[in-house]
């Protein structure tokens, strides 16, 4: 573990992974230390970009259409490019891989309408991206509202019991968010914490209105909360994207087993040459080693693995730009 961080530390982190908008309280209950102590870990850790509570609407309960695009580089433009992608409002995340010449973001089209085309059409005009090719998310194995805490974190079974929400309702049509809600996500997107009354002001609505429009988005699983948390707080200092070739008669198989690896933070099914992602955080290389030699090596019918160290996160789930850069090997 980072010498930084402490149990304290973990426990905050594993309450807010559980439910970001729980009361400092609650958390200072099952945490077994004062409120105080809380306010001000949580001070500390976000303020050093630690820790961050974000909403995120979910893409399946609003029919949204999530793509992860691999953007290939000349090595002088890929940091340039990074930041063009990271600016626009429907990419979620944008991170640098393979040794600065490959950028992998998650992009967001709010219709299924949205073609590859589209999305291809909106990338940075520039004849130094020299490759791209574009996965539709099918299916979320782990991720979103599972965060990788959960995990790792120290809580026992009856303190994460008391904190974690209700879950959503079961699946129904989509929802649509009009303005006032897009307003309402946008606002959480920048801090998942923000009072009811910082939220008011953000949507023009009354407090009460904001509750309870936050309690039925929340409710019906149109948006969730993610805490976007430096993997070394838990001593996972190393990211890895992975991509897999498997038998579609396996898919799920394995898919389901990557989401009950400790060290899969997320994994989902998807169109394009490969046909499953997952992102895999370690202690360091030789990890990365054993978990492949170890563990994916016994998957039934991976028919080929490919590897991409993370060097540098230009954009984290929130909206945001990472505000300092984390090491990763």
């Amino acid at each position: 573990m980072d010498d930084d961080f402490d149990e304290i530390d973990r426990r905050l982190a594993h309450a807010l992974a559980l439910d970001g908008r729980a009361p400092f309280g609650l958390i200072a209950e099952v945490a077994e230390v004062s409120e105080r102590t809380v306010a001000r870990r949580y001070t500390r850790l976000r303020s050093t970009g630690t820790i961050r509570v974000v909403g995120r609407p979910a893409a399946v309960a609003t029919g949204a259409v999530e793509w992860f695009l691999r953007v290939r580089c000349a090595p002088s433009a890929a940091v340039a490019v990074a930041e063009a992608l990271a600016r626009r409002p429907d990419t979620s995340w944008v991170m640098l891989t393979s040794g600065g010449t490959e950028i992998v973001c998650a992009v967001r089209a709010d219709h299924d309408t949205d073609s590859e085309t589209l999305l291809l059409d909106r990338l940075p005009r520039t004849s130094r991206v020299e490759a791209v090719s574009a996965h539709s998310v099918l299916h979320t194995f782990y991720g979103g509202a599972e965060s990788p805490v959960a995990k790792l974190g120290p809580l026992d079974a009856a303190a994460a019991a008391r904190l974690r929400p209700e879950p959503p309702d079961g699946p129904g049509g989509p929802v649509r968010l009009d303005d006032g809600d897009r307003e309402l996500v946008a606002a959480l997107a920048d801090d998942g914490r923000s009072t009811y009354e910082q939220l008011a002001a953000r949507t023009g609505w009354s407090a009460s209105t904001v509750r309870r429009r936050l309690h039925e988005l929340r409710r019906r699983g149109a948006v969730h909360l993610d805490l976007d948390v430096d993997p070394r707080l838990f001593g996972r200092g190393v990211r890895t994207l992975c991509w897999f070739s498997v038998p579609p008669a396996d898919l799920a198989r394995v898919g389901e087993a990557l989401a009950g690896h400790a060290e899969v933070a997320f994994a989902a099914a998807t169109t394009g040459p490969t046909n499953l992602c997952a992102t895999v955080l370690c202690a360091d290389q030789q990890g990365v080693y054993r978990y492949l030699t170890e563990q994916v090596a016994t998957l039934p019918s991976v028919a080929h693995v490919e590897t991409a160290p993370v060097i540098r996160i230009v954009k984290e789930v929130g909206g945001g730009t990472v505000p300092r850069a984390r090491p990763h090997h």
